[in-house]
């Protein structure tokens, strides 16, 4: 296991140049849900537009979906279809596959579960995340039973720790672990708390920080920050 701590001016151009990196070798990417992946996923399509990269081999996934239909404005998917998808073009199109948040926690959870293992399950090259200012990442809250499975690749969420207050879709703790790089994308002073719990000199495993438990998990984890996110490092 490894951590790589990178403090940068803007953590999602920093991250739109490994997905590029990712998605180039036709690989299998796990997609993230915010703001800053939103602004990492625009850069990612200056620059596929501006090189002429080919988009069509590569797979996205979903770490974490909210249980609400793919148009509304709560949806991971819809955020990544506006900023991402849209904008490539209908001959651009990589292979996306989306969590079905309409089917419920429960259903939807088993839904995607059996497309992974149809598909290997695959090998992720790079799965992005965020940190919340509680500490959870994908929609693993903290002290939820969630954090403690290890059998299924995907699990329901009944109760979000934060808003939006709707049921959730997410990767367990092993999908998480299992990808060659784990990409943990933060920014903003309101995180640097869970940044410090969770990444700090003195941050252990706890189940009260979520993020705090992928470190002896996960083969490479990079975390990038900018200045506010970092400053309790």
């Amino acid at each position: 296991m490894t951590v790589d701590i990178e403090v940068v001016e803007d953590p999602a151009r920093a991250c739109s140049a490994m997905l590029v990196g990712a998605a180039t070798s036709a690989g299998h990417v796990v997609l993230s849900g915010g703001s800053t992946p939103k602004a990492a996923y625009e850069y990612l399509v200056e620059t596929v537009k501006d090189v002429g990269i080919d988009l069509t081999a590569t797979t996205f996934w979903f770490g974490d979906e909210r249980c609400v239909p793919p148009d509304d404005q709560r949806s991971n998917y819809l955020m990544v279809k506006q900023s991402m998808l849209d904008p490539l073009g209908e001959e651009n199109q990589p292979i996306v596959h989306r969590m079905q948040g309409e089917l419920g926690p429960a259903e939807g959870a088993d839904a995607y579960q059996r497309e992974l293992r149809a598909a290997g399950p695959p090998e992720f090259d790079l799965l992005l995340l965020g940190i919340g200012p509680d500490g959870h990442t994908a929609s693993l809250f903290p002290d939820q039973h969630t954090l403690s499975e290890r059998s299924r690749l995907v699990v329901g969420v009944e109760q979000a720790g934060l808003e939006p207050f709707v049921p959730r879709i997410s990767f367990t703790l092993p999908s998480i672990a299992s990808a060659r790089r784990v990409v943990v994308l933060v920014s903003g002073s309101s995180k640097a708390e869970a940044v410090a719990a969770a990444f700090g000199p003195n941050a252990k495993p706890h189940p009260h920080v979520p993020s705090s438990m992928l470190a002896p998990l996960a083969t490479e984890i990079t975390v990038l920050l900018d200045r506010p996110a970092a400053a309790k490092l």
